[in-house]
């Protein structure tokens, strides 16, 4: 909040408010100084209040000081303290601060102003009367010449104060009997004097903390302590409830044995509900009126600190499927009205269960149960809350299906932590997220170790590539012909520092998600032919190919002709020495449309083989299309080709579309090479079939480099 221009110094509104503040206090009682120290004096405080209020970050701290320093300058008449209140409220505003500077917050901070002077003032007449009734106190205890003048000065000073105190004094004997009160006190709790002194202070003792307030009580009066100051509740005499700020002293004989109790009472009623109304609005959220993610950790905290070895903790952790597509597409308006509905839901269903339903932001909400039950009330509650959301929504003329997400956490508190807890439920959130909507899932800390080791693994792959950490094994594709090397299939390994030889079923996946396949890819792709180059030099007769997969994201990489042809030409490998592998799914475009790269590659010299044939679109009329030289059979195919003649129908089956793939892939003029050879048996087999290339451990498992360049050298056996 900016402040308007000018100094409130400067300003005549200031002036003359201060100039009319003196005449009041000068006409409501006794002033210890001259009309222009009274006018400088009064100018100097609303100078402060002006200043207080038109501050950037507000404080009421001023209006407290100022309360003080009305009582320290002898202003004490109570009409002072009720004047400059009311100006405070009604001419205050309009004197400090133009009407074209209007601020928004202005009023609400006048009123804190008007509430601080008057609790400044009390306080500081409170604190001069306890003075005064300690010089009381110890006057009493002079010499026995001058005890009775002092005491009589003491007394006289002291009911003066007591009768014209704007807060409440009462006097008590130790038996809780009230000796006495003044008006104000009186007024505050709604009796006479006269009917309080028949009263005993316990009586007025709210219910709710009688038993704490009787025990504090019974300390002063056993002298187990000289004051005590709470905040607490009374019963008026109509039944309502007045809350205090209670200051109470123990008053002893000479011998120190307690005599009678005087208590100081001020009315914060208004205070105390403007405190609760402010912790409410802290504490939940404003749209739904739901405890929010601050109320929520408060509680749970709670649920830590309180419990026993043995106690358990269950949380439900709800967020709504596809909110985000409802917002965008029917408005924030209707989405928050959506919400509201569902917080209704969720508090109904649940919450007379005793569990605390809170709003987390946006669409997520969260349930802790509390429950003795284990995860069994944990999953009820989770079936219960789904239920709720998944009825239809009437929103305005719109009737919305809403489904909701649901990660459920359930155990012991000693064995967990708030975070731990907390982040076990969002983890367990994402889960039921990825097997659809309107699922929950329970936290699984196997799962989750497993989570974290991949995503542990998912953040290194990249400082991996750049150390030079992954490394190439190659697997031989042998002729069903004649039983010769006719290629190579290049697969990617990680040498892991720490976890050894990794295979690619561990991080491929995890490359494709974070997008460092096209990186990783590229590496591949160099190597490859790199090493093929090298074995094409030292064996040129031999006329090796070697075959390197390309993921789907690569495929679709615009620079992925660019990143070949510069592969080929940095190595010098000859362009009809290297295939491509690709899944049927990667060599569709959007709209079922084929690769423009397929061509392009292909205009290369590059083969192109369609890995893991039978399991994608399988469409050989469509294929014949596109410039592909080669089918790899899925193993599935293979797999089913067994020798121990179990179940002969289905190996029969199997073989029959083995066949039938292989006449229709020649048809079309297209090799066929059979994935996952594992056997002596299936390797006839696909060789009486006309199959034309094997590959499978039956014929090598993947090896180094350096393997496949000794068995090319005849240094090592074909299988």
């Amino acid at each position: 909040m900016s402040a308007p221009d000018g100094d409130d110094l400067s300003r005549p509104g200031a002036a003359a408010y201060a100039a009319e503040w003196a005449r009041a206090v000068r006409r409501l009682g006794f002033v210890p100084m001259s009309a222009a120290e009274t006018e400088r004096l009064l100018l100097a405080h609303a100078v402060r209040l002006g200043r207080a209020l038109r501050a950037p970050t507000f404080s009421a701290e001023a209006g407290e000081e100022v309360g003080r320093a009305l009582v320290e300058a002898h202003f004490t008449e109570p009409g002072v303290l009720d004047w400059s209140v009311r100006a405070l409220g009604d001419r205050f505003l309009p004197s400090v601060l133009p009407a074209r500077a209007e601020l928004p917050e202005a009023r609400d901070r006048v009123a804190a102003l008007q509430g601080a002077l008057a609790a400044g003032f009390a306080r500081a007449l409170r604190d001069r009367t306890f003075y005064q009734q300690e010089r009381i106190a110890r006057s009493a205890w002079q010499a026995r010449d001058a005890v009775e003048q002092a005491l009589r000065d003491s007394e006289a000073r002291f009911r003066t104060v007591f009768v014209g105190a704007a807060i409440g004094i009462g006097i008590a004997g130790v038996d809780g009997r009230i000796i006495d009160v003044n008006e104000s006190f009186a007024d505050m709790l709604g009796y006479s004097v006269a009917e309080l002194r028949q009263i005993n202070v316990a009586a007025l003792f709210h219910a709710d903390d009688a038993a704490g307030m009787w025990e504090l009580y019974q300390e002063l009066i056993e002298g187990k302590r000289d004051s005590a100051r709470v905040e607490k509740r009374y019963h008026r005499k109509d039944g309502s409830v007045v809350w205090t700020d209670l200051a109470v002293s123990l008053i002893r004989y000479d011998d120190g044995r307690p005599r009678f109790t005087v208590a100081m009472i001020e009315d914060i009623t208004e205070r105390h509900e403007l405190q609760q109304r402010l912790r409410f609005q802290a504490l939940h959220d404003p749209l739904t009126g739901l405890p929010n993610r601050t109320l929520f950790f408060e509680r749970l905290g709670e649920v830590f600190d309180r419990a026993g070895p043995e106690e358990r903790v269950g949380l439900c952790f709800l967020d709504l499927d596809g909110f985000k597509a409802i917002n965008d597409s029917l408005g924030h308006d209707l989405g928050d009205r959506l919400l509201k509905v569902i917080a209704w839901r969720l508090s109904d269903c649940v919450a007379g269960r005793g569990h605390l339903v809170a709003r987390m932001g946006g669409d997520e909400f969260v349930i802790l149960v509390d429950s003795g039950g284990g995860l069994d009330d944990a999953v009820e509650v989770a079936e219960l809350a789904l239920a709720a959301v998944s009825a239809p929504v009437q929103v305005g003329t719109q009737q919305l299906a809403v489904s909701a997400s649901i990660g459920i956490v359930e155990c012991p508190v000693e064995e967990t932590s708030v975070s731990e807890l907390m982040k076990a439920a969002d983890t367990t959130l994402y889960w039921a997220k990825a097997e659809g909507r309107g699922r929950w899932a329970v936290y699984d800390p196997e799962r989750s170790a497993a989570d974290i080791a991949r995503s542990a693994l998912a953040a290194s792959l990249p400082a991996a590539l750049d150390r030079g950490e992954f490394v190439l094994h190659y697997q031989p594709i042998v002729s069903l012909l004649d039983g010769s090397m006719v290629a190579v299939e290049a697969l990617v390994r990680w040498q892991h520092p720490e976890l050894g030889l990794i295979g690619p079923d561990r991080f491929i996946g995890l490359a494709e998600e974070t997008g460092l396949i096209v990186r990783l890819g590229a590496w591949v792709l160099r190597q490859a032919c790199r090493d093929a180059e090298g074995w094409r030099r030292a064996y040129p007769d031999a006329r090796l190919v070697v075959s390197v997969n390309l993921a789907a994201r690569q495929a679709d990489d615009p620079a992925i002709v660019e990143t070949v042809a510069e592969a080929l030409q940095h190595t010098g490998l000859p362009a009809e020495l290297l295939q491509l592998e690709l899944t049927e799914s990667a060599v569709m475009g959007s709209g079922g449309e084929p690769l423009r790269a397929l061509h392009q590659l292909a205009d290369l010299g590059v083969r192109l083989a369609i890995d893991d044939f039978g399991t994608g679109y399988s469409n050989l009329a469509y294929l014949r299309r596109l410039p592909i030289h080669c089918l790899k059979l899925a193993g599935p195919f293979v797999e089913g080709i067994r020798a121990d003649g179990a179940d002969a129908a289905a190996d029969h089956r199997d073989e029959r579309i083995v066949d039938a793939l292989v006449r229709l892939a020649h048809a079309v003029e297209l090799w066929v090479t059979a994935e996952a050879v594992e056997t002596e048996a299936q390797a006839e087999r696909l060789r009486a079939l006309r199959c034309d290339n094997g590959q499978g451990r039956w014929f090598g498992a993947p090896v180094p480099a350096e393997h496949i360049r000794r068995r090319l050298a005849g240094e090592e056996e074909a299988a």
